[in-house]
């Protein structure tokens, strides 16, 4: 890292505010010869994070506009390098030319997640807080922003340093027993080392097992819109996307396949699946679109059972709103409120489901099921959110889920008496797994994979 790297680092467009961010061993130099202060020192002579209006120049040296800079130098900054961010107007133009002014000054482009990756290997961040930032960046819902808040302040690494500590505490006086066995060193305290691993084991599981509730965070709660034919099932996943995503006709079956798309609504972020009717069927495509609808209910979260108000409910809805009641959270919806209300109601024993009549065609009903989606969903989010303690990708739970089963097995180890290296061995795998998590044993293949993600300027 002995070159100094440039982008923009703020979204593509017209804005306000556009920033231009440098970082390496001249980026205060290469500011000095793009910016200049309307007064006083040049920014290599001013004080950190102290924020200076002046001139920025393009490549040839005009004027291209006046803006504000702030520098910051190593190891207190972002990156843990000398950086400097130049605050310019928004305009594509102005933001082109003034990178374009900062290569010719000696700064080359920055990569996709570079200012990121510089960060993690200064130290300045671990690799799970890294992946925070492009959690944070990508968040669409409040509790994603606070999950992922959380985790950029250490709430992970803060829960699996403890347990890295504790069982190389462990692994420290097996290896002095077994490496200086003249030594007077206390014998192992096997009980002790028993509930040290059964707590590293439990606190571990817990981990673990959030990555379940993070991808519903990340993802969206995996929501099926289900329903016999023609029941308003597509019209109602187009209401809720506010654009024409499915083909709505009058004629039963014309969705063969199931689409899926995300919206936040209801206080939780929805990954909405629109189904095939549900029927039989003797066409082979509509069949397996209903084999495929069946699919969507049983990994749903959220089911929403479409029966069209203008019609009696059959044994067919009822039969189906059974069938989802048992699988997840179901909300009945009364469609095409627009076309009539039929007198014929829902068995006794669905009547505590909850209930929305409403149209796709009019808007009437919509802030009823987004109020019955929040009192279904709402408070579950809320409480997973809190600690920012959640796992929200599948590389942070699988190098938890290995550290897990070595934990156990170095306590069945200890539990049945086994030689002590058998424990060391065990411990010794889940501090490596630990390690990973946090990025100190991690392959470089692994971390080129993970900054691959990010935008150019982050």
């Amino acid at each position: 890292m002995t070159d100094t790297i440039a982008a923009v680092s703020t979204a593509n467009g017209m804005a306000g505010i556009g920033v231009l961010r440098l970082s390496g061993p001249d980026a205060l130099a290469v500011a000095d010869r793009v910016f200049t202060p309307d007064r006083g020192a040049p920014m290599s002579a001013r004080p950190d994070r102290l924020l200076v209006l002046g001139a920025l120049h393009d490549a040839q040296g005009s004027i291209l506009d006046r803006c504000l800079c702030t520098v910051s130098r190593a190891p207190h900054s972002y990156t843990g390098e000398d950086t400097a961010e130049l605050q310019c107007h928004g305009a594509p133009a102005v933001l082109r030319e003034g990178l374009e002014a900062l290569f010719a000054a000696g700064a080359r482009q920055a990569r996709a997640g570079e200012f990121t990756k510089r960060a993690f290997l200064n130290a300045r961040l671990d690799l799970t807080q890294a992946e925070a930032v492009i959690d944070l960046i990508h968040a669409q819902t409040a509790e994603q922003a606070k999950n992922a808040a959380g985790q950029l302040g250490g709430a992970v690494t803060k829960k699996t340093d403890a347990i890295y500590d504790a069982l190389a505490g462990i692994s420290a006086h097996f290896h002095a027993v077994i490496d200086y066995p003249d030594e007077d060193i206390p014998d192992f305290k096997l009980r002790e080392y028993s509930r040290t691993l059964a707590d590293a084991q439990d606190a571990l599981r817990t981990l673990r097992e959030s990555f379940a509730r993070g991808k519903v965070l990340v993802d969206g709660v995996p929501t099926a819109i289900v329903g016999r034919p023609n029941a308003g099932k597509s019209s109602l996943l187009n209401a809720l996307l506010g654009y024409e995503r499915a083909i709505v006709t009058p004629v039963p079956g014309t969705t063969r396949d199931t689409i899926t798309e995300r919206v936040r609504f209801g206080g939780a972020l929805l990954r909405l699946t629109d189904t095939a009717g549900l029927r039989e069927s003797a066409d082979e495509i509509e069949a397996l679109g209903v084999e495929r609808s069946r699919a969507a209910m049983d990994g749903a979260g959220l089911i929403l059972v479409l029966c069209p108000a203008c019609e009696a409910i059959t044994d067919e809805d009822v039969a189906l709103l059974r069938e989802a009641r048992a699988k997840a959270p179901t909300v009945l919806v009364r469609s095409k409120i627009d076309l009539g209300l039929s007198v014929v109601g829902v068995p006794r024993d669905l009547l505590s489901l909850p209930q929305v009549a409403l149209s796709s065609v009019t808007g009437t009903g919509f802030r009823a099921l987004e109020a019955e989606i929040a009192a279904l969903l709402t408070p579950e989010a809320a409480d997973t959110a809190a600690a920012g303690e959640i796992l929200t990708n599948a590389r942070q739970a699988d190098a938890v889920a290995r550290a897990e089963q070595s934990v156990a097995a170095a306590r069945a180890a200890l539990d049945e008496g086994f030689p002590p290296d058998a424990v060391l061995t065990e411990s010794e795998a889940a501090m490596a797994a630990l390690g990973e998590l946090s990025g100190r044993t991690v392959r470089e293949d692994v971390t080129q994979q993970i900054f691959a993600r990010f935008c150019v300027g982050k």
